[in-house]
């Protein structure tokens, strides 16, 4: 409640004093020099002003101040009885703070129980303490501002650099957090292959990753039958099935259909993008599956099971088909007509256009809807967990089961594990060869992009 009353304070007094700078500034412009005078810009400059300091003032106390609300805890009359295990200390200071938050909730330990009311005053103390300096800024950084609603005062400029300074911040995060990702993978991947093999990690053909520490460690870590899973599955299956659908479904809505259907149409195939992927993970394994397994019986497969390839990479290309058909049509749309026109007035039909003139000028659009839709595939976790099955198996049978990088990393990620293992931390190699592949794919495309886009422009 508390920090919605300072957000609310802090935005009032901006709004207000938002439009006393611009009165001011109204007072005093002439309607001639610069345009930095306009009296709006005034307004945005002393806004700024006045949140931006506050809101950095009520982040640092809100890093800073759950030291200080531990130690008065700590020092109150109350906490003398805690236990000095600092686990246990811990897990009871932390319900207790649960149950000042919350009075209504179930408390497991009388201790945390008796600590509740001494934890509820604190943190509010604190928080009102964090709350009056956030609020004591907001009125310094506006009356600051205000002094500077002068007639030569350059308004405009400030407020455009502060803008440029806040899409420089934004553009740096991204960098920022691709950087951190890179560097955690490397430095993660590095301490995995100090106890295993690149080599054995990279050509190896057997999975069965543990967490003992002996000579022959590096035979149970052969990441093949895993890369393979994955390219099997969301490279080749997924692919055979988006990719034809997928450009047929862009050429069909941008030549054929008529306006009306490609008002209905359009939408309800970008629908399949906004499915979640759960949801793809249950029908693969509730519908597809079950179709599959009984083909393959008909095709005369012994003891079919029920998780496959097929089944897995049939339904994620269809959930990649708005990616390729999306990009391929705005890219056919993009054709200039002239290139249409003069392949029709030379005499070739429209499906002869489509295939000598239109497809191969918006090729570059195309290669970037595929290369996206095998990045998205490649990166599919829930279908292949629900559909095809948890066996690392180096096999071309798409009835096989199998089991892909992602799905590795998410079982050796998850419950009770030994984070410095060889086990565990092989999930981030497996994390570093995906980015490597993916980056790969992007810079092929991009360099088939670049190299069409030269030919056609």
């Amino acid at each position: 409640m508390i920090s919605q009353f300072v957000l609310l304070v802090v935005l009032g007094l901006g709004v207000a004093g938002w439009f006393a700078a611009r009165a001011k500034a109204q007072a005093l412009y002439t309607g001639r020099g610069s345009l930095a005078a306009v009296p709006s810009y005034h307004g945005w400059h002393m806004l700024l002003w006045i949140v931006v300091p506050a809101v950095l003032v009520w982040a640092v106390w809100g890093g800073i101040s759950p030291g200080l609300v531990r130690g008065a805890i700590l020092a109150d009359p109350a906490a003398a009885l805690l236990p000095a295990f600092d686990m246990e200390r811990d897990a009871i200071l932390a319900e207790a703070s649960q149950l000042a938050r919350n009075p209504d909730a179930a408390a497991f330990n009388p201790m945390a129980q008796q600590l509740a009311e001494v934890v509820r005053g604190i943190e509010t103390r604190f928080a009102m303490i964090g709350a009056a300096l956030a609020a004591l800024t907001a009125f310094a950084g506006g009356a600051f501002g205000y002094t500077r609603v002068k007639a030569g005062f350059p308004a405009r400029t400030r407020v455009e650099r502060a803008t440029l300074m806040t899409l420089l911040v934004a553009s740096l995060i991204a960098i920022l957090t691709t950087a951190g990702i890179v560097i955690s993978l490397v430095y993660e991947t590095g301490l995995f292959f100090r106890h295993v093999s690149p080599i054995d990690f990279l050509t190896g053909t057997h999975w069965a990753p543990r967490t003992g520490f002996d000579a022959e460690l590096g035979k149970d870590f052969g990441a093949v039958p895993l890369f393979w899973g994955t390219l099997f599955i969301g490279a080749i299956i997924a692919m055979i099935v988006a990719i034809p659908l997928g450009l047929m479904s862009a050429v069909f809505l941008t030549q054929y259909a008529s306006a009306t259907m490609r008002k209905w149409l359009k939408p309800a195939l970008e629908i399949l993008a906004g499915i979640p992927t759960v949801v793809y993970g249950y029908f693969a394994a509730l519908t597809v599956a079950p179709l599959v397994r009984d083909f393959a019986a008909a095709m005369g497969a012994e003891n079919p099971s029920t998780e496959s390839a097929l089944a897995a990479g049939v339904v994620m290309g269809v959930m990649i088909i708005p990616f390729v058909s999306s990009m391929a049509d705005d890219s056919i749309a993009a054709v200039p007509q002239a290139m249409r026109d003069g392949s029709l007035a030379m005499g070739a039909t429209k499906s002869e256009t489509i295939k000598r003139v239109l497809l191969p000028a918006a090729l570059p659009g195309i290669v970037a809807g595929v290369m996206l839709a095998v990045s998205r595939a490649i990166g599919e976790t829930m279908i292949v967990v629900m559909a095809a099955g948890a066996a690392a198996r180096l096999s071309a049978n798409p009835f096989d089961s199998m089991t892909t990088v992602t799905f590795q990393i998410v079982q050796l990620l998850t419950g009770d594990q030994e984070f410095d293992s060889p086990k565990t931390l092989s999930a981030f190699a497996l994390g570093l060869v995906l980015f490597v592949v993916t980056l790969a794919l992007n810079i092929v495309a991009l360099r088939v992009v670049k190299k069409y886009r030269e030919a056609y422009d």
